[in-house]
Protein backbone atom coordinates (compact mmCIF):
# COMPACT_ATOMS: atom_id res chain seq x y z
CA UNK A 1 0.00 0.00 0.00
CA UNK A 2 2.77 2.41 0.86
CA UNK A 3 4.31 1.42 -2.90
CA UNK A 4 1.26 2.61 -3.98
CA UNK A 5 0.57 5.87 -2.29
CA UNK A 6 4.62 6.41 -3.26
CA UNK A 7 3.31 5.80 -6.82
CA UNK A 8 0.18 8.03 -6.77
CA UNK A 9 1.50 11.59 -8.13
CA UNK A 10 2.93 9.55 -10.88
CA UNK A 11 -0.21 7.74 -11.46
CA UNK A 12 -1.67 10.58 -12.06
CA UNK A 13 0.56 12.00 -14.06
CA UNK A 14 0.10 9.02 -16.67
CA UNK A 15 -3.75 9.02 -16.78
CA UNK A 16 -3.61 12.87 -17.77
CA UNK A 17 -1.46 11.83 -20.46
CA UNK A 18 -3.23 8.95 -21.61
CA UNK A 19 -6.55 11.09 -21.31
CA UNK A 20 -4.97 13.62 -23.55
CA UNK A 21 -4.27 11.21 -26.29
CA UNK A 22 -7.52 10.22 -26.15
CA UNK A 23 -8.27 13.73 -27.65
CA UNK A 24 -10.14 14.86 -24.72
CA UNK A 25 -9.92 18.58 -23.94
CA UNK A 26 -6.69 19.94 -22.17
CA UNK A 27 -7.98 22.06 -19.25
CA UNK A 28 -10.93 19.50 -18.33
CA UNK A 29 -8.77 16.63 -18.92
CA UNK A 30 -6.14 18.03 -16.10
CA UNK A 31 -8.74 19.41 -13.72
CA UNK A 32 -10.90 16.30 -13.90
CA UNK A 33 -8.02 13.61 -13.26
CA UNK A 34 -6.98 16.03 -10.43
CA UNK A 35 -9.90 16.07 -8.80
CA UNK A 36 -10.51 12.15 -9.42
CA UNK A 37 -6.52 11.57 -7.51
CA UNK A 38 -7.83 13.97 -4.62
CA UNK A 39 -10.73 11.53 -3.75
CA UNK A 40 -8.27 8.86 -4.08
CA UNK A 41 -6.32 10.43 -1.87
CA UNK A 42 -8.86 11.56 0.62
CA UNK A 43 -10.07 8.09 0.55
CA UNK A 44 -6.42 6.68 1.63
CA UNK A 45 -6.06 9.79 4.24
CA UNK A 46 -3.53 11.18 2.12
CA UNK A 47 -4.92 14.43 1.41
CA UNK A 48 -6.55 17.09 3.05
CA UNK A 49 -9.56 18.68 1.80
CA UNK A 50 -9.02 22.15 3.08
CA UNK A 51 -6.88 23.11 0.01
CA UNK A 52 -9.42 22.30 -2.44
CA UNK A 53 -11.58 24.86 0.20
CA UNK A 54 -8.33 27.28 -0.44
CA UNK A 55 -8.41 26.46 -4.30
CA UNK A 56 -11.97 29.18 -5.66
CA UNK A 57 -10.31 31.84 -3.84
CA UNK A 58 -6.72 31.44 -4.94
CA UNK A 59 -7.86 31.80 -8.76
CA UNK A 60 -10.13 34.23 -7.83
CA UNK A 61 -7.05 36.06 -6.09
CA UNK A 62 -5.31 35.42 -9.23
CA UNK A 63 -8.05 37.01 -11.51
CA UNK A 64 -8.17 39.90 -9.49
CA UNK A 65 -4.40 40.71 -9.71
CA UNK A 66 -4.43 40.26 -13.73
CA UNK A 67 -4.21 43.61 -14.32
CA UNK A 68 -0.73 43.32 -12.56
CA UNK A 69 0.00 40.63 -14.58
CA UNK A 70 2.17 39.36 -17.48
CA UNK A 71 -0.56 37.32 -18.55
CA UNK A 72 -2.54 40.60 -19.68
CA UNK A 73 0.30 39.89 -22.79
CA UNK A 74 -1.32 37.32 -23.93
CA UNK A 75 -4.39 38.12 -25.39
CA UNK A 76 -2.85 41.09 -26.82
CA UNK A 77 0.24 39.52 -28.55
CA UNK A 78 -2.59 37.08 -29.69
CA UNK A 79 -4.72 39.86 -31.21
CA UNK A 80 -1.77 41.23 -32.67
CA UNK A 81 -0.31 37.99 -34.67
CA UNK A 82 -3.88 37.03 -35.74
CA UNK A 83 -4.10 41.00 -37.40
CA UNK A 84 -0.78 40.67 -39.05
CA UNK A 85 -2.09 37.42 -40.16
CA UNK A 86 -4.78 38.91 -41.67
CA UNK A 87 -3.14 42.00 -43.88
CA UNK A 88 -1.46 40.33 -46.23
CA UNK A 89 2.07 41.23 -44.50
CA UNK A 90 3.55 37.67 -45.12
CA UNK A 91 2.76 37.47 -48.41
CA UNK A 92 3.82 40.75 -49.76
CA UNK A 93 7.19 40.03 -47.85
CA UNK A 94 7.48 36.44 -49.70
CA UNK A 95 6.95 38.51 -52.62
CA UNK A 96 9.62 40.94 -52.58
CA UNK A 97 12.30 39.00 -51.07
CA UNK A 98 11.39 36.38 -53.01
CA UNK A 99 11.89 38.67 -56.30
CA UNK A 100 15.08 39.90 -54.50
CA UNK A 101 16.95 36.49 -53.94
CA UNK A 102 15.26 34.45 -55.95
CA UNK A 103 17.37 34.47 -58.84
CA UNK A 104 20.25 33.27 -56.87
CA UNK A 105 20.75 29.55 -56.32
CA UNK A 106 19.02 28.68 -52.26
CA UNK A 107 17.84 32.98 -52.97
CA UNK A 108 13.96 31.00 -52.47
CA UNK A 109 15.28 29.15 -49.34
CA UNK A 110 17.16 32.09 -47.95
CA UNK A 111 13.61 34.17 -48.62
CA UNK A 112 11.75 31.93 -46.98
CA UNK A 113 13.90 31.95 -43.38
CA UNK A 114 14.30 35.55 -43.61
CA UNK A 115 10.40 36.13 -43.63
CA UNK A 116 9.84 33.46 -41.05
CA UNK A 117 11.99 35.21 -38.72
CA UNK A 118 10.42 38.51 -39.34
CA UNK A 119 6.90 37.28 -38.93
CA UNK A 120 8.16 35.61 -36.04
CA UNK A 121 8.84 38.57 -34.31
CA UNK A 122 5.74 40.31 -35.52
CA UNK A 123 3.30 37.53 -34.52
CA UNK A 124 4.88 34.85 -32.78
CA UNK A 125 2.22 32.38 -33.25
CA UNK A 126 3.83 29.26 -34.61
CA UNK A 127 0.99 26.94 -36.67
CA UNK A 128 -0.24 30.93 -38.05
CA UNK A 129 3.11 31.55 -39.26
CA UNK A 130 3.64 27.66 -40.94
CA UNK A 131 0.41 27.51 -42.32
CA UNK A 132 0.68 31.11 -44.25
CA UNK A 133 4.21 29.91 -45.61
CA UNK A 134 3.20 26.67 -46.50
CA UNK A 135 0.65 28.31 -48.69
CA UNK A 136 2.16 30.67 -49.68
CA UNK A 137 5.87 29.55 -50.50
CA UNK A 138 5.19 25.93 -50.98
CA UNK A 139 3.79 26.17 -54.33
CA UNK A 140 5.98 28.43 -55.80
CA UNK A 141 9.03 26.36 -54.54
CA UNK A 142 8.18 23.29 -56.03
CA UNK A 143 7.44 25.46 -59.23
CA UNK A 144 10.68 26.69 -59.27
CA UNK A 145 11.96 23.24 -59.08
CA UNK A 146 13.14 23.26 -55.34
CA UNK A 147 13.66 19.58 -53.84
CA UNK A 148 10.39 19.21 -51.59
CA UNK A 149 12.24 18.08 -48.61
CA UNK A 150 14.50 20.80 -48.69
CA UNK A 151 11.41 23.26 -49.12
CA UNK A 152 8.64 22.00 -46.69
CA UNK A 153 11.60 21.43 -44.78
CA UNK A 154 12.93 25.30 -44.40
CA UNK A 155 9.11 26.53 -44.26
CA UNK A 156 8.67 23.95 -41.68
CA UNK A 157 12.18 25.12 -39.72
CA UNK A 158 11.76 29.36 -40.19
CA UNK A 159 8.05 28.45 -38.80
CA UNK A 160 9.04 27.39 -35.33
CA UNK A 161 11.27 30.08 -35.09
CA UNK A 162 8.00 31.87 -33.52
CA UNK A 163 9.04 29.74 -30.12
CA UNK A 164 12.11 31.14 -29.66
CA UNK A 165 11.96 34.68 -31.09
CA UNK A 166 10.64 37.26 -29.28
CA UNK A 167 7.89 38.63 -28.83
CA UNK A 168 6.81 35.16 -28.57
CA UNK A 169 3.71 34.12 -26.45
CA UNK A 170 5.96 30.47 -25.85
CA UNK A 171 8.86 33.35 -24.20
CA UNK A 172 5.59 35.26 -22.27
CA UNK A 173 4.01 32.28 -20.69
CA UNK A 174 7.63 30.24 -20.11
CA UNK A 175 8.59 33.59 -18.45
CA UNK A 176 6.10 33.97 -16.11
CA UNK A 177 5.95 30.35 -14.98
CA UNK A 178 9.97 30.75 -14.95
CA UNK A 179 9.69 33.59 -12.67
CA UNK A 180 6.80 32.19 -10.22
CA UNK A 181 9.52 29.13 -10.09
CA UNK A 182 12.27 31.77 -9.33
CA UNK A 183 11.11 33.09 -6.30
CA UNK A 184 9.38 29.73 -5.00
CA UNK A 185 13.42 28.43 -5.62
CA UNK A 186 14.98 31.51 -2.93
CA UNK A 187 11.75 31.53 -0.69
CA UNK A 188 12.49 27.28 -0.09
CA UNK A 189 16.41 28.50 0.19
CA UNK A 190 15.12 31.44 3.18
CA UNK A 191 15.65 33.87 0.51
CA UNK A 192 12.68 36.43 1.12
CA UNK A 193 13.93 38.62 -0.70
CA UNK A 194 14.03 37.20 -3.77
CA UNK A 195 15.85 38.60 -7.03
CA UNK A 196 12.70 38.94 -9.85
CA UNK A 197 12.61 37.65 -13.31
CA UNK A 198 10.70 39.58 -16.13
CA UNK A 199 9.56 38.28 -19.45
CA UNK A 200 11.66 41.14 -20.62
CA UNK A 201 14.95 39.10 -19.15
CA UNK A 202 13.65 36.01 -21.49
CA UNK A 203 13.31 38.19 -23.73
CA UNK A 204 16.57 39.30 -24.13
CA UNK A 205 17.90 36.23 -23.32
CA UNK A 206 16.39 34.13 -26.39
CA UNK A 207 17.54 37.18 -29.02
CA UNK A 208 21.02 36.12 -29.67
CA UNK A 209 20.17 32.07 -29.68
CA UNK A 210 17.25 32.93 -32.05
CA UNK A 211 19.45 35.32 -34.27
CA UNK A 212 22.11 32.34 -34.13
CA UNK A 213 18.99 29.85 -35.28
CA UNK A 214 18.63 32.54 -38.50
CA UNK A 215 21.85 32.54 -39.35
CA UNK A 216 22.28 28.61 -39.24
CA UNK A 217 19.43 28.44 -41.04
CA UNK A 218 20.74 30.48 -43.75
CA UNK A 219 24.11 29.37 -43.49
CA UNK A 220 22.92 25.92 -44.36
CA UNK A 221 21.05 27.24 -47.23
CA UNK A 222 23.85 28.61 -49.13
CA UNK A 223 25.79 25.13 -48.17
CA UNK A 224 22.85 22.83 -50.15
CA UNK A 225 22.71 25.28 -52.68
CA UNK A 226 26.83 24.94 -53.28
CA UNK A 227 26.60 21.48 -52.80
CA UNK A 228 23.85 19.92 -54.24
CA UNK A 229 22.59 22.48 -56.43
CA UNK A 230 20.05 20.80 -58.49
CA UNK A 231 17.83 20.98 -54.58
CA UNK A 232 17.88 24.81 -55.05
CA UNK A 233 17.82 26.31 -58.45
CA UNK A 234 17.56 29.78 -59.13
CA UNK A 235 14.22 31.34 -60.39
CA UNK A 236 13.77 32.63 -63.60
CA UNK A 237 15.65 35.96 -64.55
CA UNK A 238 12.77 38.67 -63.62
CA UNK A 239 12.23 42.08 -63.40
CA UNK A 240 14.05 43.54 -59.99
CA UNK A 241 11.52 44.61 -57.53
CA UNK A 242 11.74 48.39 -57.02
CA UNK A 243 13.00 49.89 -53.99
CA UNK A 244 9.74 51.48 -53.24
CA UNK A 245 8.01 47.51 -53.18
CA UNK A 246 11.21 46.21 -50.70
CA UNK A 247 10.47 48.64 -48.65
CA UNK A 248 6.54 48.63 -48.55
CA UNK A 249 6.87 45.19 -47.82
CA UNK A 250 9.65 45.29 -45.09
CA UNK A 251 9.18 48.99 -43.13
CA UNK A 252 5.58 48.03 -41.36
CA UNK A 253 7.30 44.64 -39.83
CA UNK A 254 10.45 46.04 -38.97
CA UNK A 255 8.75 48.98 -37.42
CA UNK A 256 6.34 46.96 -35.22
CA UNK A 257 8.95 44.92 -34.11
CA UNK A 258 10.95 47.74 -33.20
CA UNK A 259 8.54 49.40 -31.32
CA UNK A 260 7.58 46.04 -29.25
CA UNK A 261 10.54 44.96 -29.09
CA UNK A 262 12.75 47.64 -28.61
CA UNK A 263 10.72 49.27 -25.79
CA UNK A 264 10.72 46.19 -23.84
CA UNK A 265 14.41 46.08 -23.95
CA UNK A 266 15.37 49.09 -23.38
CA UNK A 267 13.25 49.01 -20.73
CA UNK A 268 11.10 51.96 -22.01
CA UNK A 269 7.64 49.66 -21.76
CA UNK A 270 7.27 46.45 -19.51
CA UNK A 271 6.12 43.67 -22.08
CA UNK A 272 2.11 44.30 -21.66
CA UNK A 273 2.46 47.91 -22.26
CA UNK A 274 4.64 47.20 -25.66
CA UNK A 275 1.94 44.25 -26.48
CA UNK A 276 -0.77 46.92 -26.41
CA UNK A 277 1.26 49.13 -28.49
CA UNK A 278 1.74 45.97 -30.92
CA UNK A 279 -1.99 45.65 -31.20
CA UNK A 280 -2.38 48.80 -31.60
CA UNK A 281 0.18 49.39 -34.64
CA UNK A 282 -1.16 45.48 -35.91
CA UNK A 283 -4.70 47.05 -36.48
CA UNK A 284 -3.43 50.29 -38.00
CA UNK A 285 -1.08 48.09 -40.37
CA UNK A 286 -4.39 45.79 -41.72
CA UNK A 287 -6.59 49.17 -41.63
CA UNK A 288 -4.01 50.50 -43.69
CA UNK A 289 -4.01 47.22 -46.15
CA UNK A 290 -7.86 46.73 -46.38
CA UNK A 291 -8.24 50.67 -47.00
CA UNK A 292 -9.52 50.00 -50.19
CA UNK A 293 -12.28 47.98 -49.88
CA UNK A 294 -14.78 50.06 -49.16
CA UNK A 295 -15.09 53.21 -49.59
CA UNK A 296 -12.92 55.57 -50.47
CA UNK A 297 -9.05 54.17 -50.50
CA UNK A 298 -7.23 57.29 -50.28
CA UNK A 299 -9.20 58.83 -47.50
CA UNK A 300 -9.14 54.92 -45.51
CA UNK A 301 -5.21 54.92 -46.17
CA UNK A 302 -4.57 58.61 -45.27
CA UNK A 303 -6.16 58.03 -41.30
CA UNK A 304 -4.95 54.85 -40.82
CA UNK A 305 -1.39 56.50 -41.83
CA UNK A 306 -2.34 59.58 -39.76
CA UNK A 307 -3.18 57.55 -36.92
CA UNK A 308 -0.27 55.00 -36.70
CA UNK A 309 2.52 58.10 -37.46
CA UNK A 310 0.49 59.98 -34.39
CA UNK A 311 1.58 56.89 -32.29
CA UNK A 312 5.00 56.65 -33.23
CA UNK A 313 5.65 60.07 -32.45
CA UNK A 314 3.71 59.98 -29.15
CA UNK A 315 5.97 57.19 -28.43
CA UNK A 316 8.87 59.51 -29.32
CA UNK A 317 7.87 62.21 -27.23
CA UNK A 318 8.17 59.75 -23.87
CA UNK A 319 11.89 59.39 -24.64
CA UNK A 320 12.19 63.85 -24.14
CA UNK A 321 9.53 65.05 -22.44
CA UNK A 322 7.70 64.35 -18.94
CA UNK A 323 4.90 63.60 -20.51
CA UNK A 324 2.85 62.68 -16.43
CA UNK A 325 0.11 64.73 -15.67
CA UNK A 326 -1.06 66.07 -11.98
CA UNK A 327 2.39 67.53 -11.15
CA UNK A 328 2.87 70.23 -8.81
CA UNK A 329 5.42 72.16 -11.09
CA UNK A 330 5.18 71.87 -14.79
CA UNK A 331 7.21 74.20 -16.85
CA UNK A 332 5.98 76.05 -19.75
CA UNK A 333 7.78 73.74 -22.19
CA UNK A 334 6.24 70.25 -21.00
CA UNK A 335 2.95 72.00 -20.71
CA UNK A 336 3.42 72.57 -24.60
CA UNK A 337 4.44 68.95 -25.10
CA UNK A 338 1.37 68.05 -22.99
CA UNK A 339 -1.11 69.88 -25.35
CA UNK A 340 1.22 68.28 -28.20
CA UNK A 341 0.31 64.73 -26.77
CA UNK A 342 -3.18 65.32 -26.15
CA UNK A 343 -3.65 66.13 -29.95
CA UNK A 344 -1.43 63.07 -30.88
CA UNK A 345 -3.21 61.06 -29.20
CA UNK A 346 -6.29 62.72 -30.57
CA UNK A 347 -5.39 61.87 -33.85
CA UNK A 348 -4.24 58.52 -32.81
CA UNK A 349 -8.11 57.64 -31.53
CA UNK A 350 -9.27 59.04 -34.92
CA UNK A 351 -6.95 56.80 -36.78
CA UNK A 352 -7.46 53.35 -34.71
CA UNK A 353 -11.25 54.18 -35.39
CA UNK A 354 -11.25 54.35 -38.68
CA UNK A 355 -8.67 51.35 -39.13
CA UNK A 356 -11.37 49.17 -37.16
CA UNK A 357 -14.07 50.46 -39.29
CA UNK A 358 -12.78 50.06 -42.59
CA UNK A 359 -11.71 46.25 -40.89
CA UNK A 360 -15.40 46.05 -39.47
CA UNK A 361 -17.29 46.73 -42.81
CA UNK A 362 -14.23 44.00 -44.82
CA UNK A 363 -15.29 41.10 -42.07
CA UNK A 364 -11.70 41.13 -41.20
CA UNK A 365 -12.37 42.42 -37.23
CA UNK A 366 -14.73 39.39 -36.29
CA UNK A 367 -12.49 37.00 -37.33
CA UNK A 368 -9.75 38.83 -35.40
CA UNK A 369 -12.02 39.17 -32.04
CA UNK A 370 -13.34 35.60 -32.69
CA UNK A 371 -10.18 34.30 -32.94
CA UNK A 372 -8.53 35.59 -30.30
CA UNK A 373 -11.19 35.11 -27.76
CA UNK A 374 -11.23 31.69 -28.69
CA UNK A 375 -7.10 31.36 -28.24
CA UNK A 376 -6.90 33.48 -25.48
CA UNK A 377 -9.57 32.02 -23.34
CA UNK A 378 -8.16 28.34 -24.48
CA UNK A 379 -4.59 29.67 -22.49
CA UNK A 380 -6.25 31.08 -19.37
CA UNK A 381 -8.85 27.78 -18.64
CA UNK A 382 -5.70 25.46 -19.11
CA UNK A 383 -4.07 27.78 -16.59
CA UNK A 384 -6.89 26.92 -14.36
CA UNK A 385 -7.12 23.19 -14.92
CA UNK A 386 -2.79 23.38 -14.94
CA UNK A 387 -2.91 24.77 -11.45
CA UNK A 388 -5.23 22.60 -9.48
CA UNK A 389 -3.66 19.79 -11.59
CA UNK A 390 -0.23 21.13 -9.82
CA UNK A 391 -1.56 21.95 -6.48
CA UNK A 392 -3.06 18.26 -6.10
CA UNK A 393 0.24 16.70 -7.59
CA UNK A 394 2.59 18.69 -4.77
CA UNK A 395 -0.21 17.69 -2.22
CA UNK A 396 0.04 13.93 -2.80
CA UNK A 397 4.01 14.24 -2.29
CA UNK A 398 4.48 14.53 -6.01
CA UNK A 399 7.09 17.67 -6.17
CA UNK A 400 9.16 15.68 -3.20
CA UNK A 401 9.23 12.51 -4.73
CA UNK A 402 10.21 14.55 -8.29
CA UNK A 403 12.87 16.75 -6.25
CA UNK A 404 14.29 12.92 -4.49
CA UNK A 405 14.41 11.51 -7.69
CA UNK A 406 16.39 14.36 -9.55
CA UNK A 407 18.69 14.67 -7.05
CA UNK A 408 19.37 11.23 -7.04
CA UNK A 409 20.62 11.56 -10.85
CA UNK A 410 24.50 11.15 -11.40
CA UNK A 411 25.84 14.08 -12.43
CA UNK A 412 24.23 16.61 -10.30
CA UNK A 413 22.35 19.78 -11.49
CA UNK A 414 23.80 18.98 -15.32
CA UNK A 415 22.02 15.40 -14.85
CA UNK A 416 18.60 16.80 -13.95
CA UNK A 417 19.14 19.17 -16.29
CA UNK A 418 19.47 16.11 -18.83
CA UNK A 419 16.51 14.12 -17.47
CA UNK A 420 13.99 17.58 -17.30
CA UNK A 421 15.37 18.33 -20.91
CA UNK A 422 14.47 14.50 -22.29
CA UNK A 423 11.21 14.56 -20.30
CA UNK A 424 9.69 18.04 -22.05
CA UNK A 425 11.67 16.87 -25.49
CA UNK A 426 9.40 13.88 -25.75
CA UNK A 427 6.37 15.61 -24.02
CA UNK A 428 6.53 17.95 -26.85
CA UNK A 429 5.46 15.11 -29.55
CA UNK A 430 2.21 14.86 -27.82
CA UNK A 431 1.47 17.73 -25.67
CA UNK A 432 1.40 21.60 -26.89
CA UNK A 433 3.80 24.05 -24.98
CA UNK A 434 0.94 25.65 -23.13
CA UNK A 435 0.35 22.11 -21.06
CA UNK A 436 3.61 21.93 -21.15
CA UNK A 437 4.57 25.22 -19.58
CA UNK A 438 1.64 25.11 -16.83
CA UNK A 439 2.14 21.72 -16.23
CA UNK A 440 5.60 20.11 -16.16
CA UNK A 441 7.54 24.00 -15.61
CA UNK A 442 6.04 25.02 -12.26
CA UNK A 443 6.78 21.31 -10.99
CA UNK A 444 10.50 20.83 -12.23
CA UNK A 445 12.17 24.56 -12.56
CA UNK A 446 12.30 25.37 -8.84
CA UNK A 447 13.94 22.40 -8.31
CA UNK A 448 16.56 22.94 -10.96
CA UNK A 449 16.63 26.88 -9.69
CA UNK A 450 17.75 25.04 -5.90
CA UNK A 451 20.28 23.69 -7.94
CA UNK A 452 21.93 26.91 -8.87
CA UNK A 453 21.13 26.70 -12.48
CA UNK A 454 20.63 30.56 -14.10
CA UNK A 455 17.02 31.29 -14.47
CA UNK A 456 17.23 32.94 -17.81
CA UNK A 457 19.44 30.06 -18.96
CA UNK A 458 16.98 27.72 -18.27
CA UNK A 459 13.96 29.59 -19.57
CA UNK A 460 15.73 29.58 -23.12
CA UNK A 461 17.35 26.37 -23.15
CA UNK A 462 13.55 24.94 -22.60
CA UNK A 463 12.03 27.24 -25.05
CA UNK A 464 14.81 25.88 -27.68
CA UNK A 465 14.21 22.47 -26.34
CA UNK A 466 10.45 22.81 -27.27
CA UNK A 467 11.18 24.49 -30.70
CA UNK A 468 13.41 21.15 -31.54
CA UNK A 469 10.22 18.99 -30.37
CA UNK A 470 8.01 20.55 -32.57
CA UNK A 471 10.01 20.23 -35.84
CA UNK A 472 11.09 16.73 -34.97
CA UNK A 473 9.65 13.39 -37.21
CA UNK A 474 7.35 11.89 -36.55
CA UNK A 475 5.62 13.82 -34.30
CA UNK A 476 6.88 17.66 -34.92
CA UNK A 477 3.70 20.50 -34.18
CA UNK A 478 4.87 22.15 -37.14
CA UNK A 479 5.11 19.02 -39.51
CA UNK A 480 1.48 18.74 -38.93
CA UNK A 481 0.61 22.18 -39.62
CA UNK A 482 2.37 21.93 -42.98
CA UNK A 483 1.29 18.13 -43.84
CA UNK A 484 -2.12 19.77 -44.24
CA UNK A 485 -1.49 22.60 -46.58
CA UNK A 486 0.96 20.74 -48.29
CA UNK A 487 0.50 19.46 -51.70
CA UNK A 488 -0.60 16.13 -52.99
CA UNK A 489 2.80 15.65 -54.46
CA UNK A 490 4.39 16.49 -51.48
CA UNK A 491 4.99 12.99 -49.31
CA UNK A 492 5.03 12.85 -45.55
CA UNK A 493 8.20 11.44 -45.67
CA UNK A 494 9.69 14.56 -47.89
CA UNK A 495 8.29 16.44 -45.25
CA UNK A 496 10.09 14.38 -42.61
CA UNK A 497 13.43 14.12 -44.09
CA UNK A 498 13.57 18.01 -45.27
CA UNK A 499 13.23 18.67 -41.24
CA UNK A 500 16.32 16.35 -40.13
CA UNK A 501 18.94 18.44 -41.02
CA UNK A 502 17.00 21.62 -39.51
CA UNK A 503 16.82 19.28 -36.51
CA UNK A 504 20.21 18.85 -36.43
CA UNK A 505 21.17 22.90 -36.34
CA UNK A 506 18.93 23.10 -33.35
CA UNK A 507 20.74 20.38 -31.54
CA UNK A 508 23.85 21.88 -32.37
CA UNK A 509 22.52 25.34 -31.23
CA UNK A 510 21.05 23.84 -27.49
CA UNK A 511 24.61 22.02 -27.30
CA UNK A 512 26.22 25.56 -27.77
CA UNK A 513 23.99 27.42 -25.14
CA UNK A 514 24.30 24.91 -23.03
CA UNK A 515 28.06 24.98 -23.04
CA UNK A 516 27.97 28.73 -23.56
CA UNK A 517 25.64 30.06 -21.03
CA UNK A 518 26.65 33.52 -21.67
CA UNK A 519 24.67 33.03 -24.88
CA UNK A 520 21.66 33.83 -23.15
CA UNK A 521 23.01 35.59 -20.08
CA UNK A 522 24.95 38.30 -21.50
CA UNK A 523 22.60 40.14 -23.17
CA UNK A 524 20.16 40.57 -20.23
CA UNK A 525 22.92 41.15 -17.65
CA UNK A 526 24.30 43.99 -20.27
CA UNK A 527 20.46 45.58 -20.25
CA UNK A 528 19.77 45.49 -16.43
CA UNK A 529 23.06 44.14 -14.97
Amino acid sequence: MNTFIDLLPFLMFAFAFIALLRGYPVAFTLAGVALAFAGIGLLLDVFDPIHLRAFPQRIYGNMMEMDRSILVAVPLFVFMGVMLEKSRVAEELLEAMGALFGTFRGGLGISVVVVGALLAASTGIVGATVVTMGLLSLPTMLKRGYDPGLASGSIAAAGTLGQIIPPSIVLVLLGDQISNAYQEAQRAQGIFSPDIVSVGDLFAGALIPGLLLVAAYIGYQIFVAITQPAKAPPAPQEARPSLGRILRALIPPLGLIIAVLGSILTGLATPTEAAGVGAVGATFLAGFRNAGAHGNPGFGRTLSGLGALSLILLIAMTLFVDLRIGRENISTGEQAGLYLAYGLVALTLLGAAAALWRLKKTGVLDDVMRATAQISSMVFVILIGAALFSLIFRELGGDATVQAALEAVPGGKWGALAIVMLVMFLLGFFLDFIEITFVVVPIVAPILLMMGIDPVWLGVLMALNLQTSFLTPPFGFALFYLRGVAPPEVTTGAIYRGALPFVGIQLIVIILVALLPWLATGLPELLYD
